[in-house]
């Protein structure tokens, strides 16, 4: 998973042209671009939606509404009944994250759907005590998938004005709560998501900040528009020469499986290679 494209849940017409974009994944939001005259209807039309599209060949992520709210449950009901293959959480928290796998365990059993088949995924710096929790998600659920972080609703929340500075660099809690996210998705071995660039006419800003999300390992971005998603779906594929290259790590240690050091290619390679390898794989479409 490389590229994660948000579309409104109430737009069929935004859902259909999701599918013919090359987007990895598609999250259907059932949050923050539905208004809240429309969650109902948004909550029906995003689950016909993932029940008529479940083997489109893109993951399909719903975005359900807060977990302390008042549209949490009936979204929980309705979507896990589409079956589909990821919820995300807003607002989350290593509890918040225990507490849907529980009741998406409920419904699965309540829907006939395969128990543990829908993962999960987060958004996970929304708030500031949140920042706090980061370590928490290692034993949160085997549901979890991935963890993703949001600086729009942080900077609402610290009453910050803006959340970068004139050249475009995130201030320093923003700094903080990406780097937690890389750090948290890391400890409990799950995809790491940088967040969303919401200037989307603004490609050179989204290339340096993908490059930044490549140096700095994450494995996926979200997007907002449609136009970002072959940008990022670029910076995020390793090329035919690196992909050759973790293949010759993995296999290497593959034949040599008890080896702490091996000789790869002219250079001494050792375990954190074999991982940083694994990962080149993963988001390559040669490996």
């Amino acid at each position: 998973m490389r590229s994660v494209l948000f579309v409104p849940g109430d737009s069929e017409k935004k859902q259909a042209k999701a599918l013919e974009t090359t987007a990895d994944a598609v999250i259907l939001d059932l949050e923050d671009s539905v208004a809240e005259a429309n969650k109902a209807k948004a909550r029906e039309i995003t689950a016909a939606f993932v029940a008529a599209n479940r083997t489109c060949g893109k993951t399909l992520i719903v975005r359900v509404n807060p977990i302390d709210g008042a549209f949490h449950q009936d979204d929980i009901v309705a979507i896990t009944r589409a079956a589909p293959h990821m919820v995300m959480l807003p607002k989350a928290t290593p509890a918040g994250v225990t507490a849907l796998s529980a009741a998406l365990d409920t419904e699965e059993t309540a829907s006939g759907v395969s128990e543990g088949s829908i993962k999960i995924l987060t958004v996970s710096t929304e708030t500031p005590g949140a920042l706090f929790q980061m370590d928490g998600y290692l034993d949160a659920s085997d549901r979890l998938a991935g963890l993703s972080w949001g600086a729009e609703d942080l900077a609402a929340e610290v009453g910050a004005t803006t959340n970068r500075r004139s050249d475009g660099v995130y201030t320093d809690i923003f700094r903080l709560a990406r780097a937690l996210t890389l750090a948290a998705a890391r400890h409990a071995g799950v995809l790491a998501i940088d967040g969303v660039y919401t200037d989307f006419r603004n490609e050179a800003g989204l290339r340096d900040e993908l490059a930044e999300a490549v140096r700095d390992g994450f494995d996926a971005k979200l997007a907002i528009h449609p136009g970002q998603v072959d940008i990022i779906n670029d910076a995020l594929t390793p090329s035919a020469e690196e992909t050759a290259a973790a293949r010759a790590i993995v296999d290497a240690f593959a034949a040599q499986p008890d080896a702490g050091v091996l000789s790869v290619d002219g250079r001494m390679v050792d375990r954190p290679h074999l991982l940083q390898a694994r990962r080149v794989l993963m988001r390559s479409p040669h490996g």
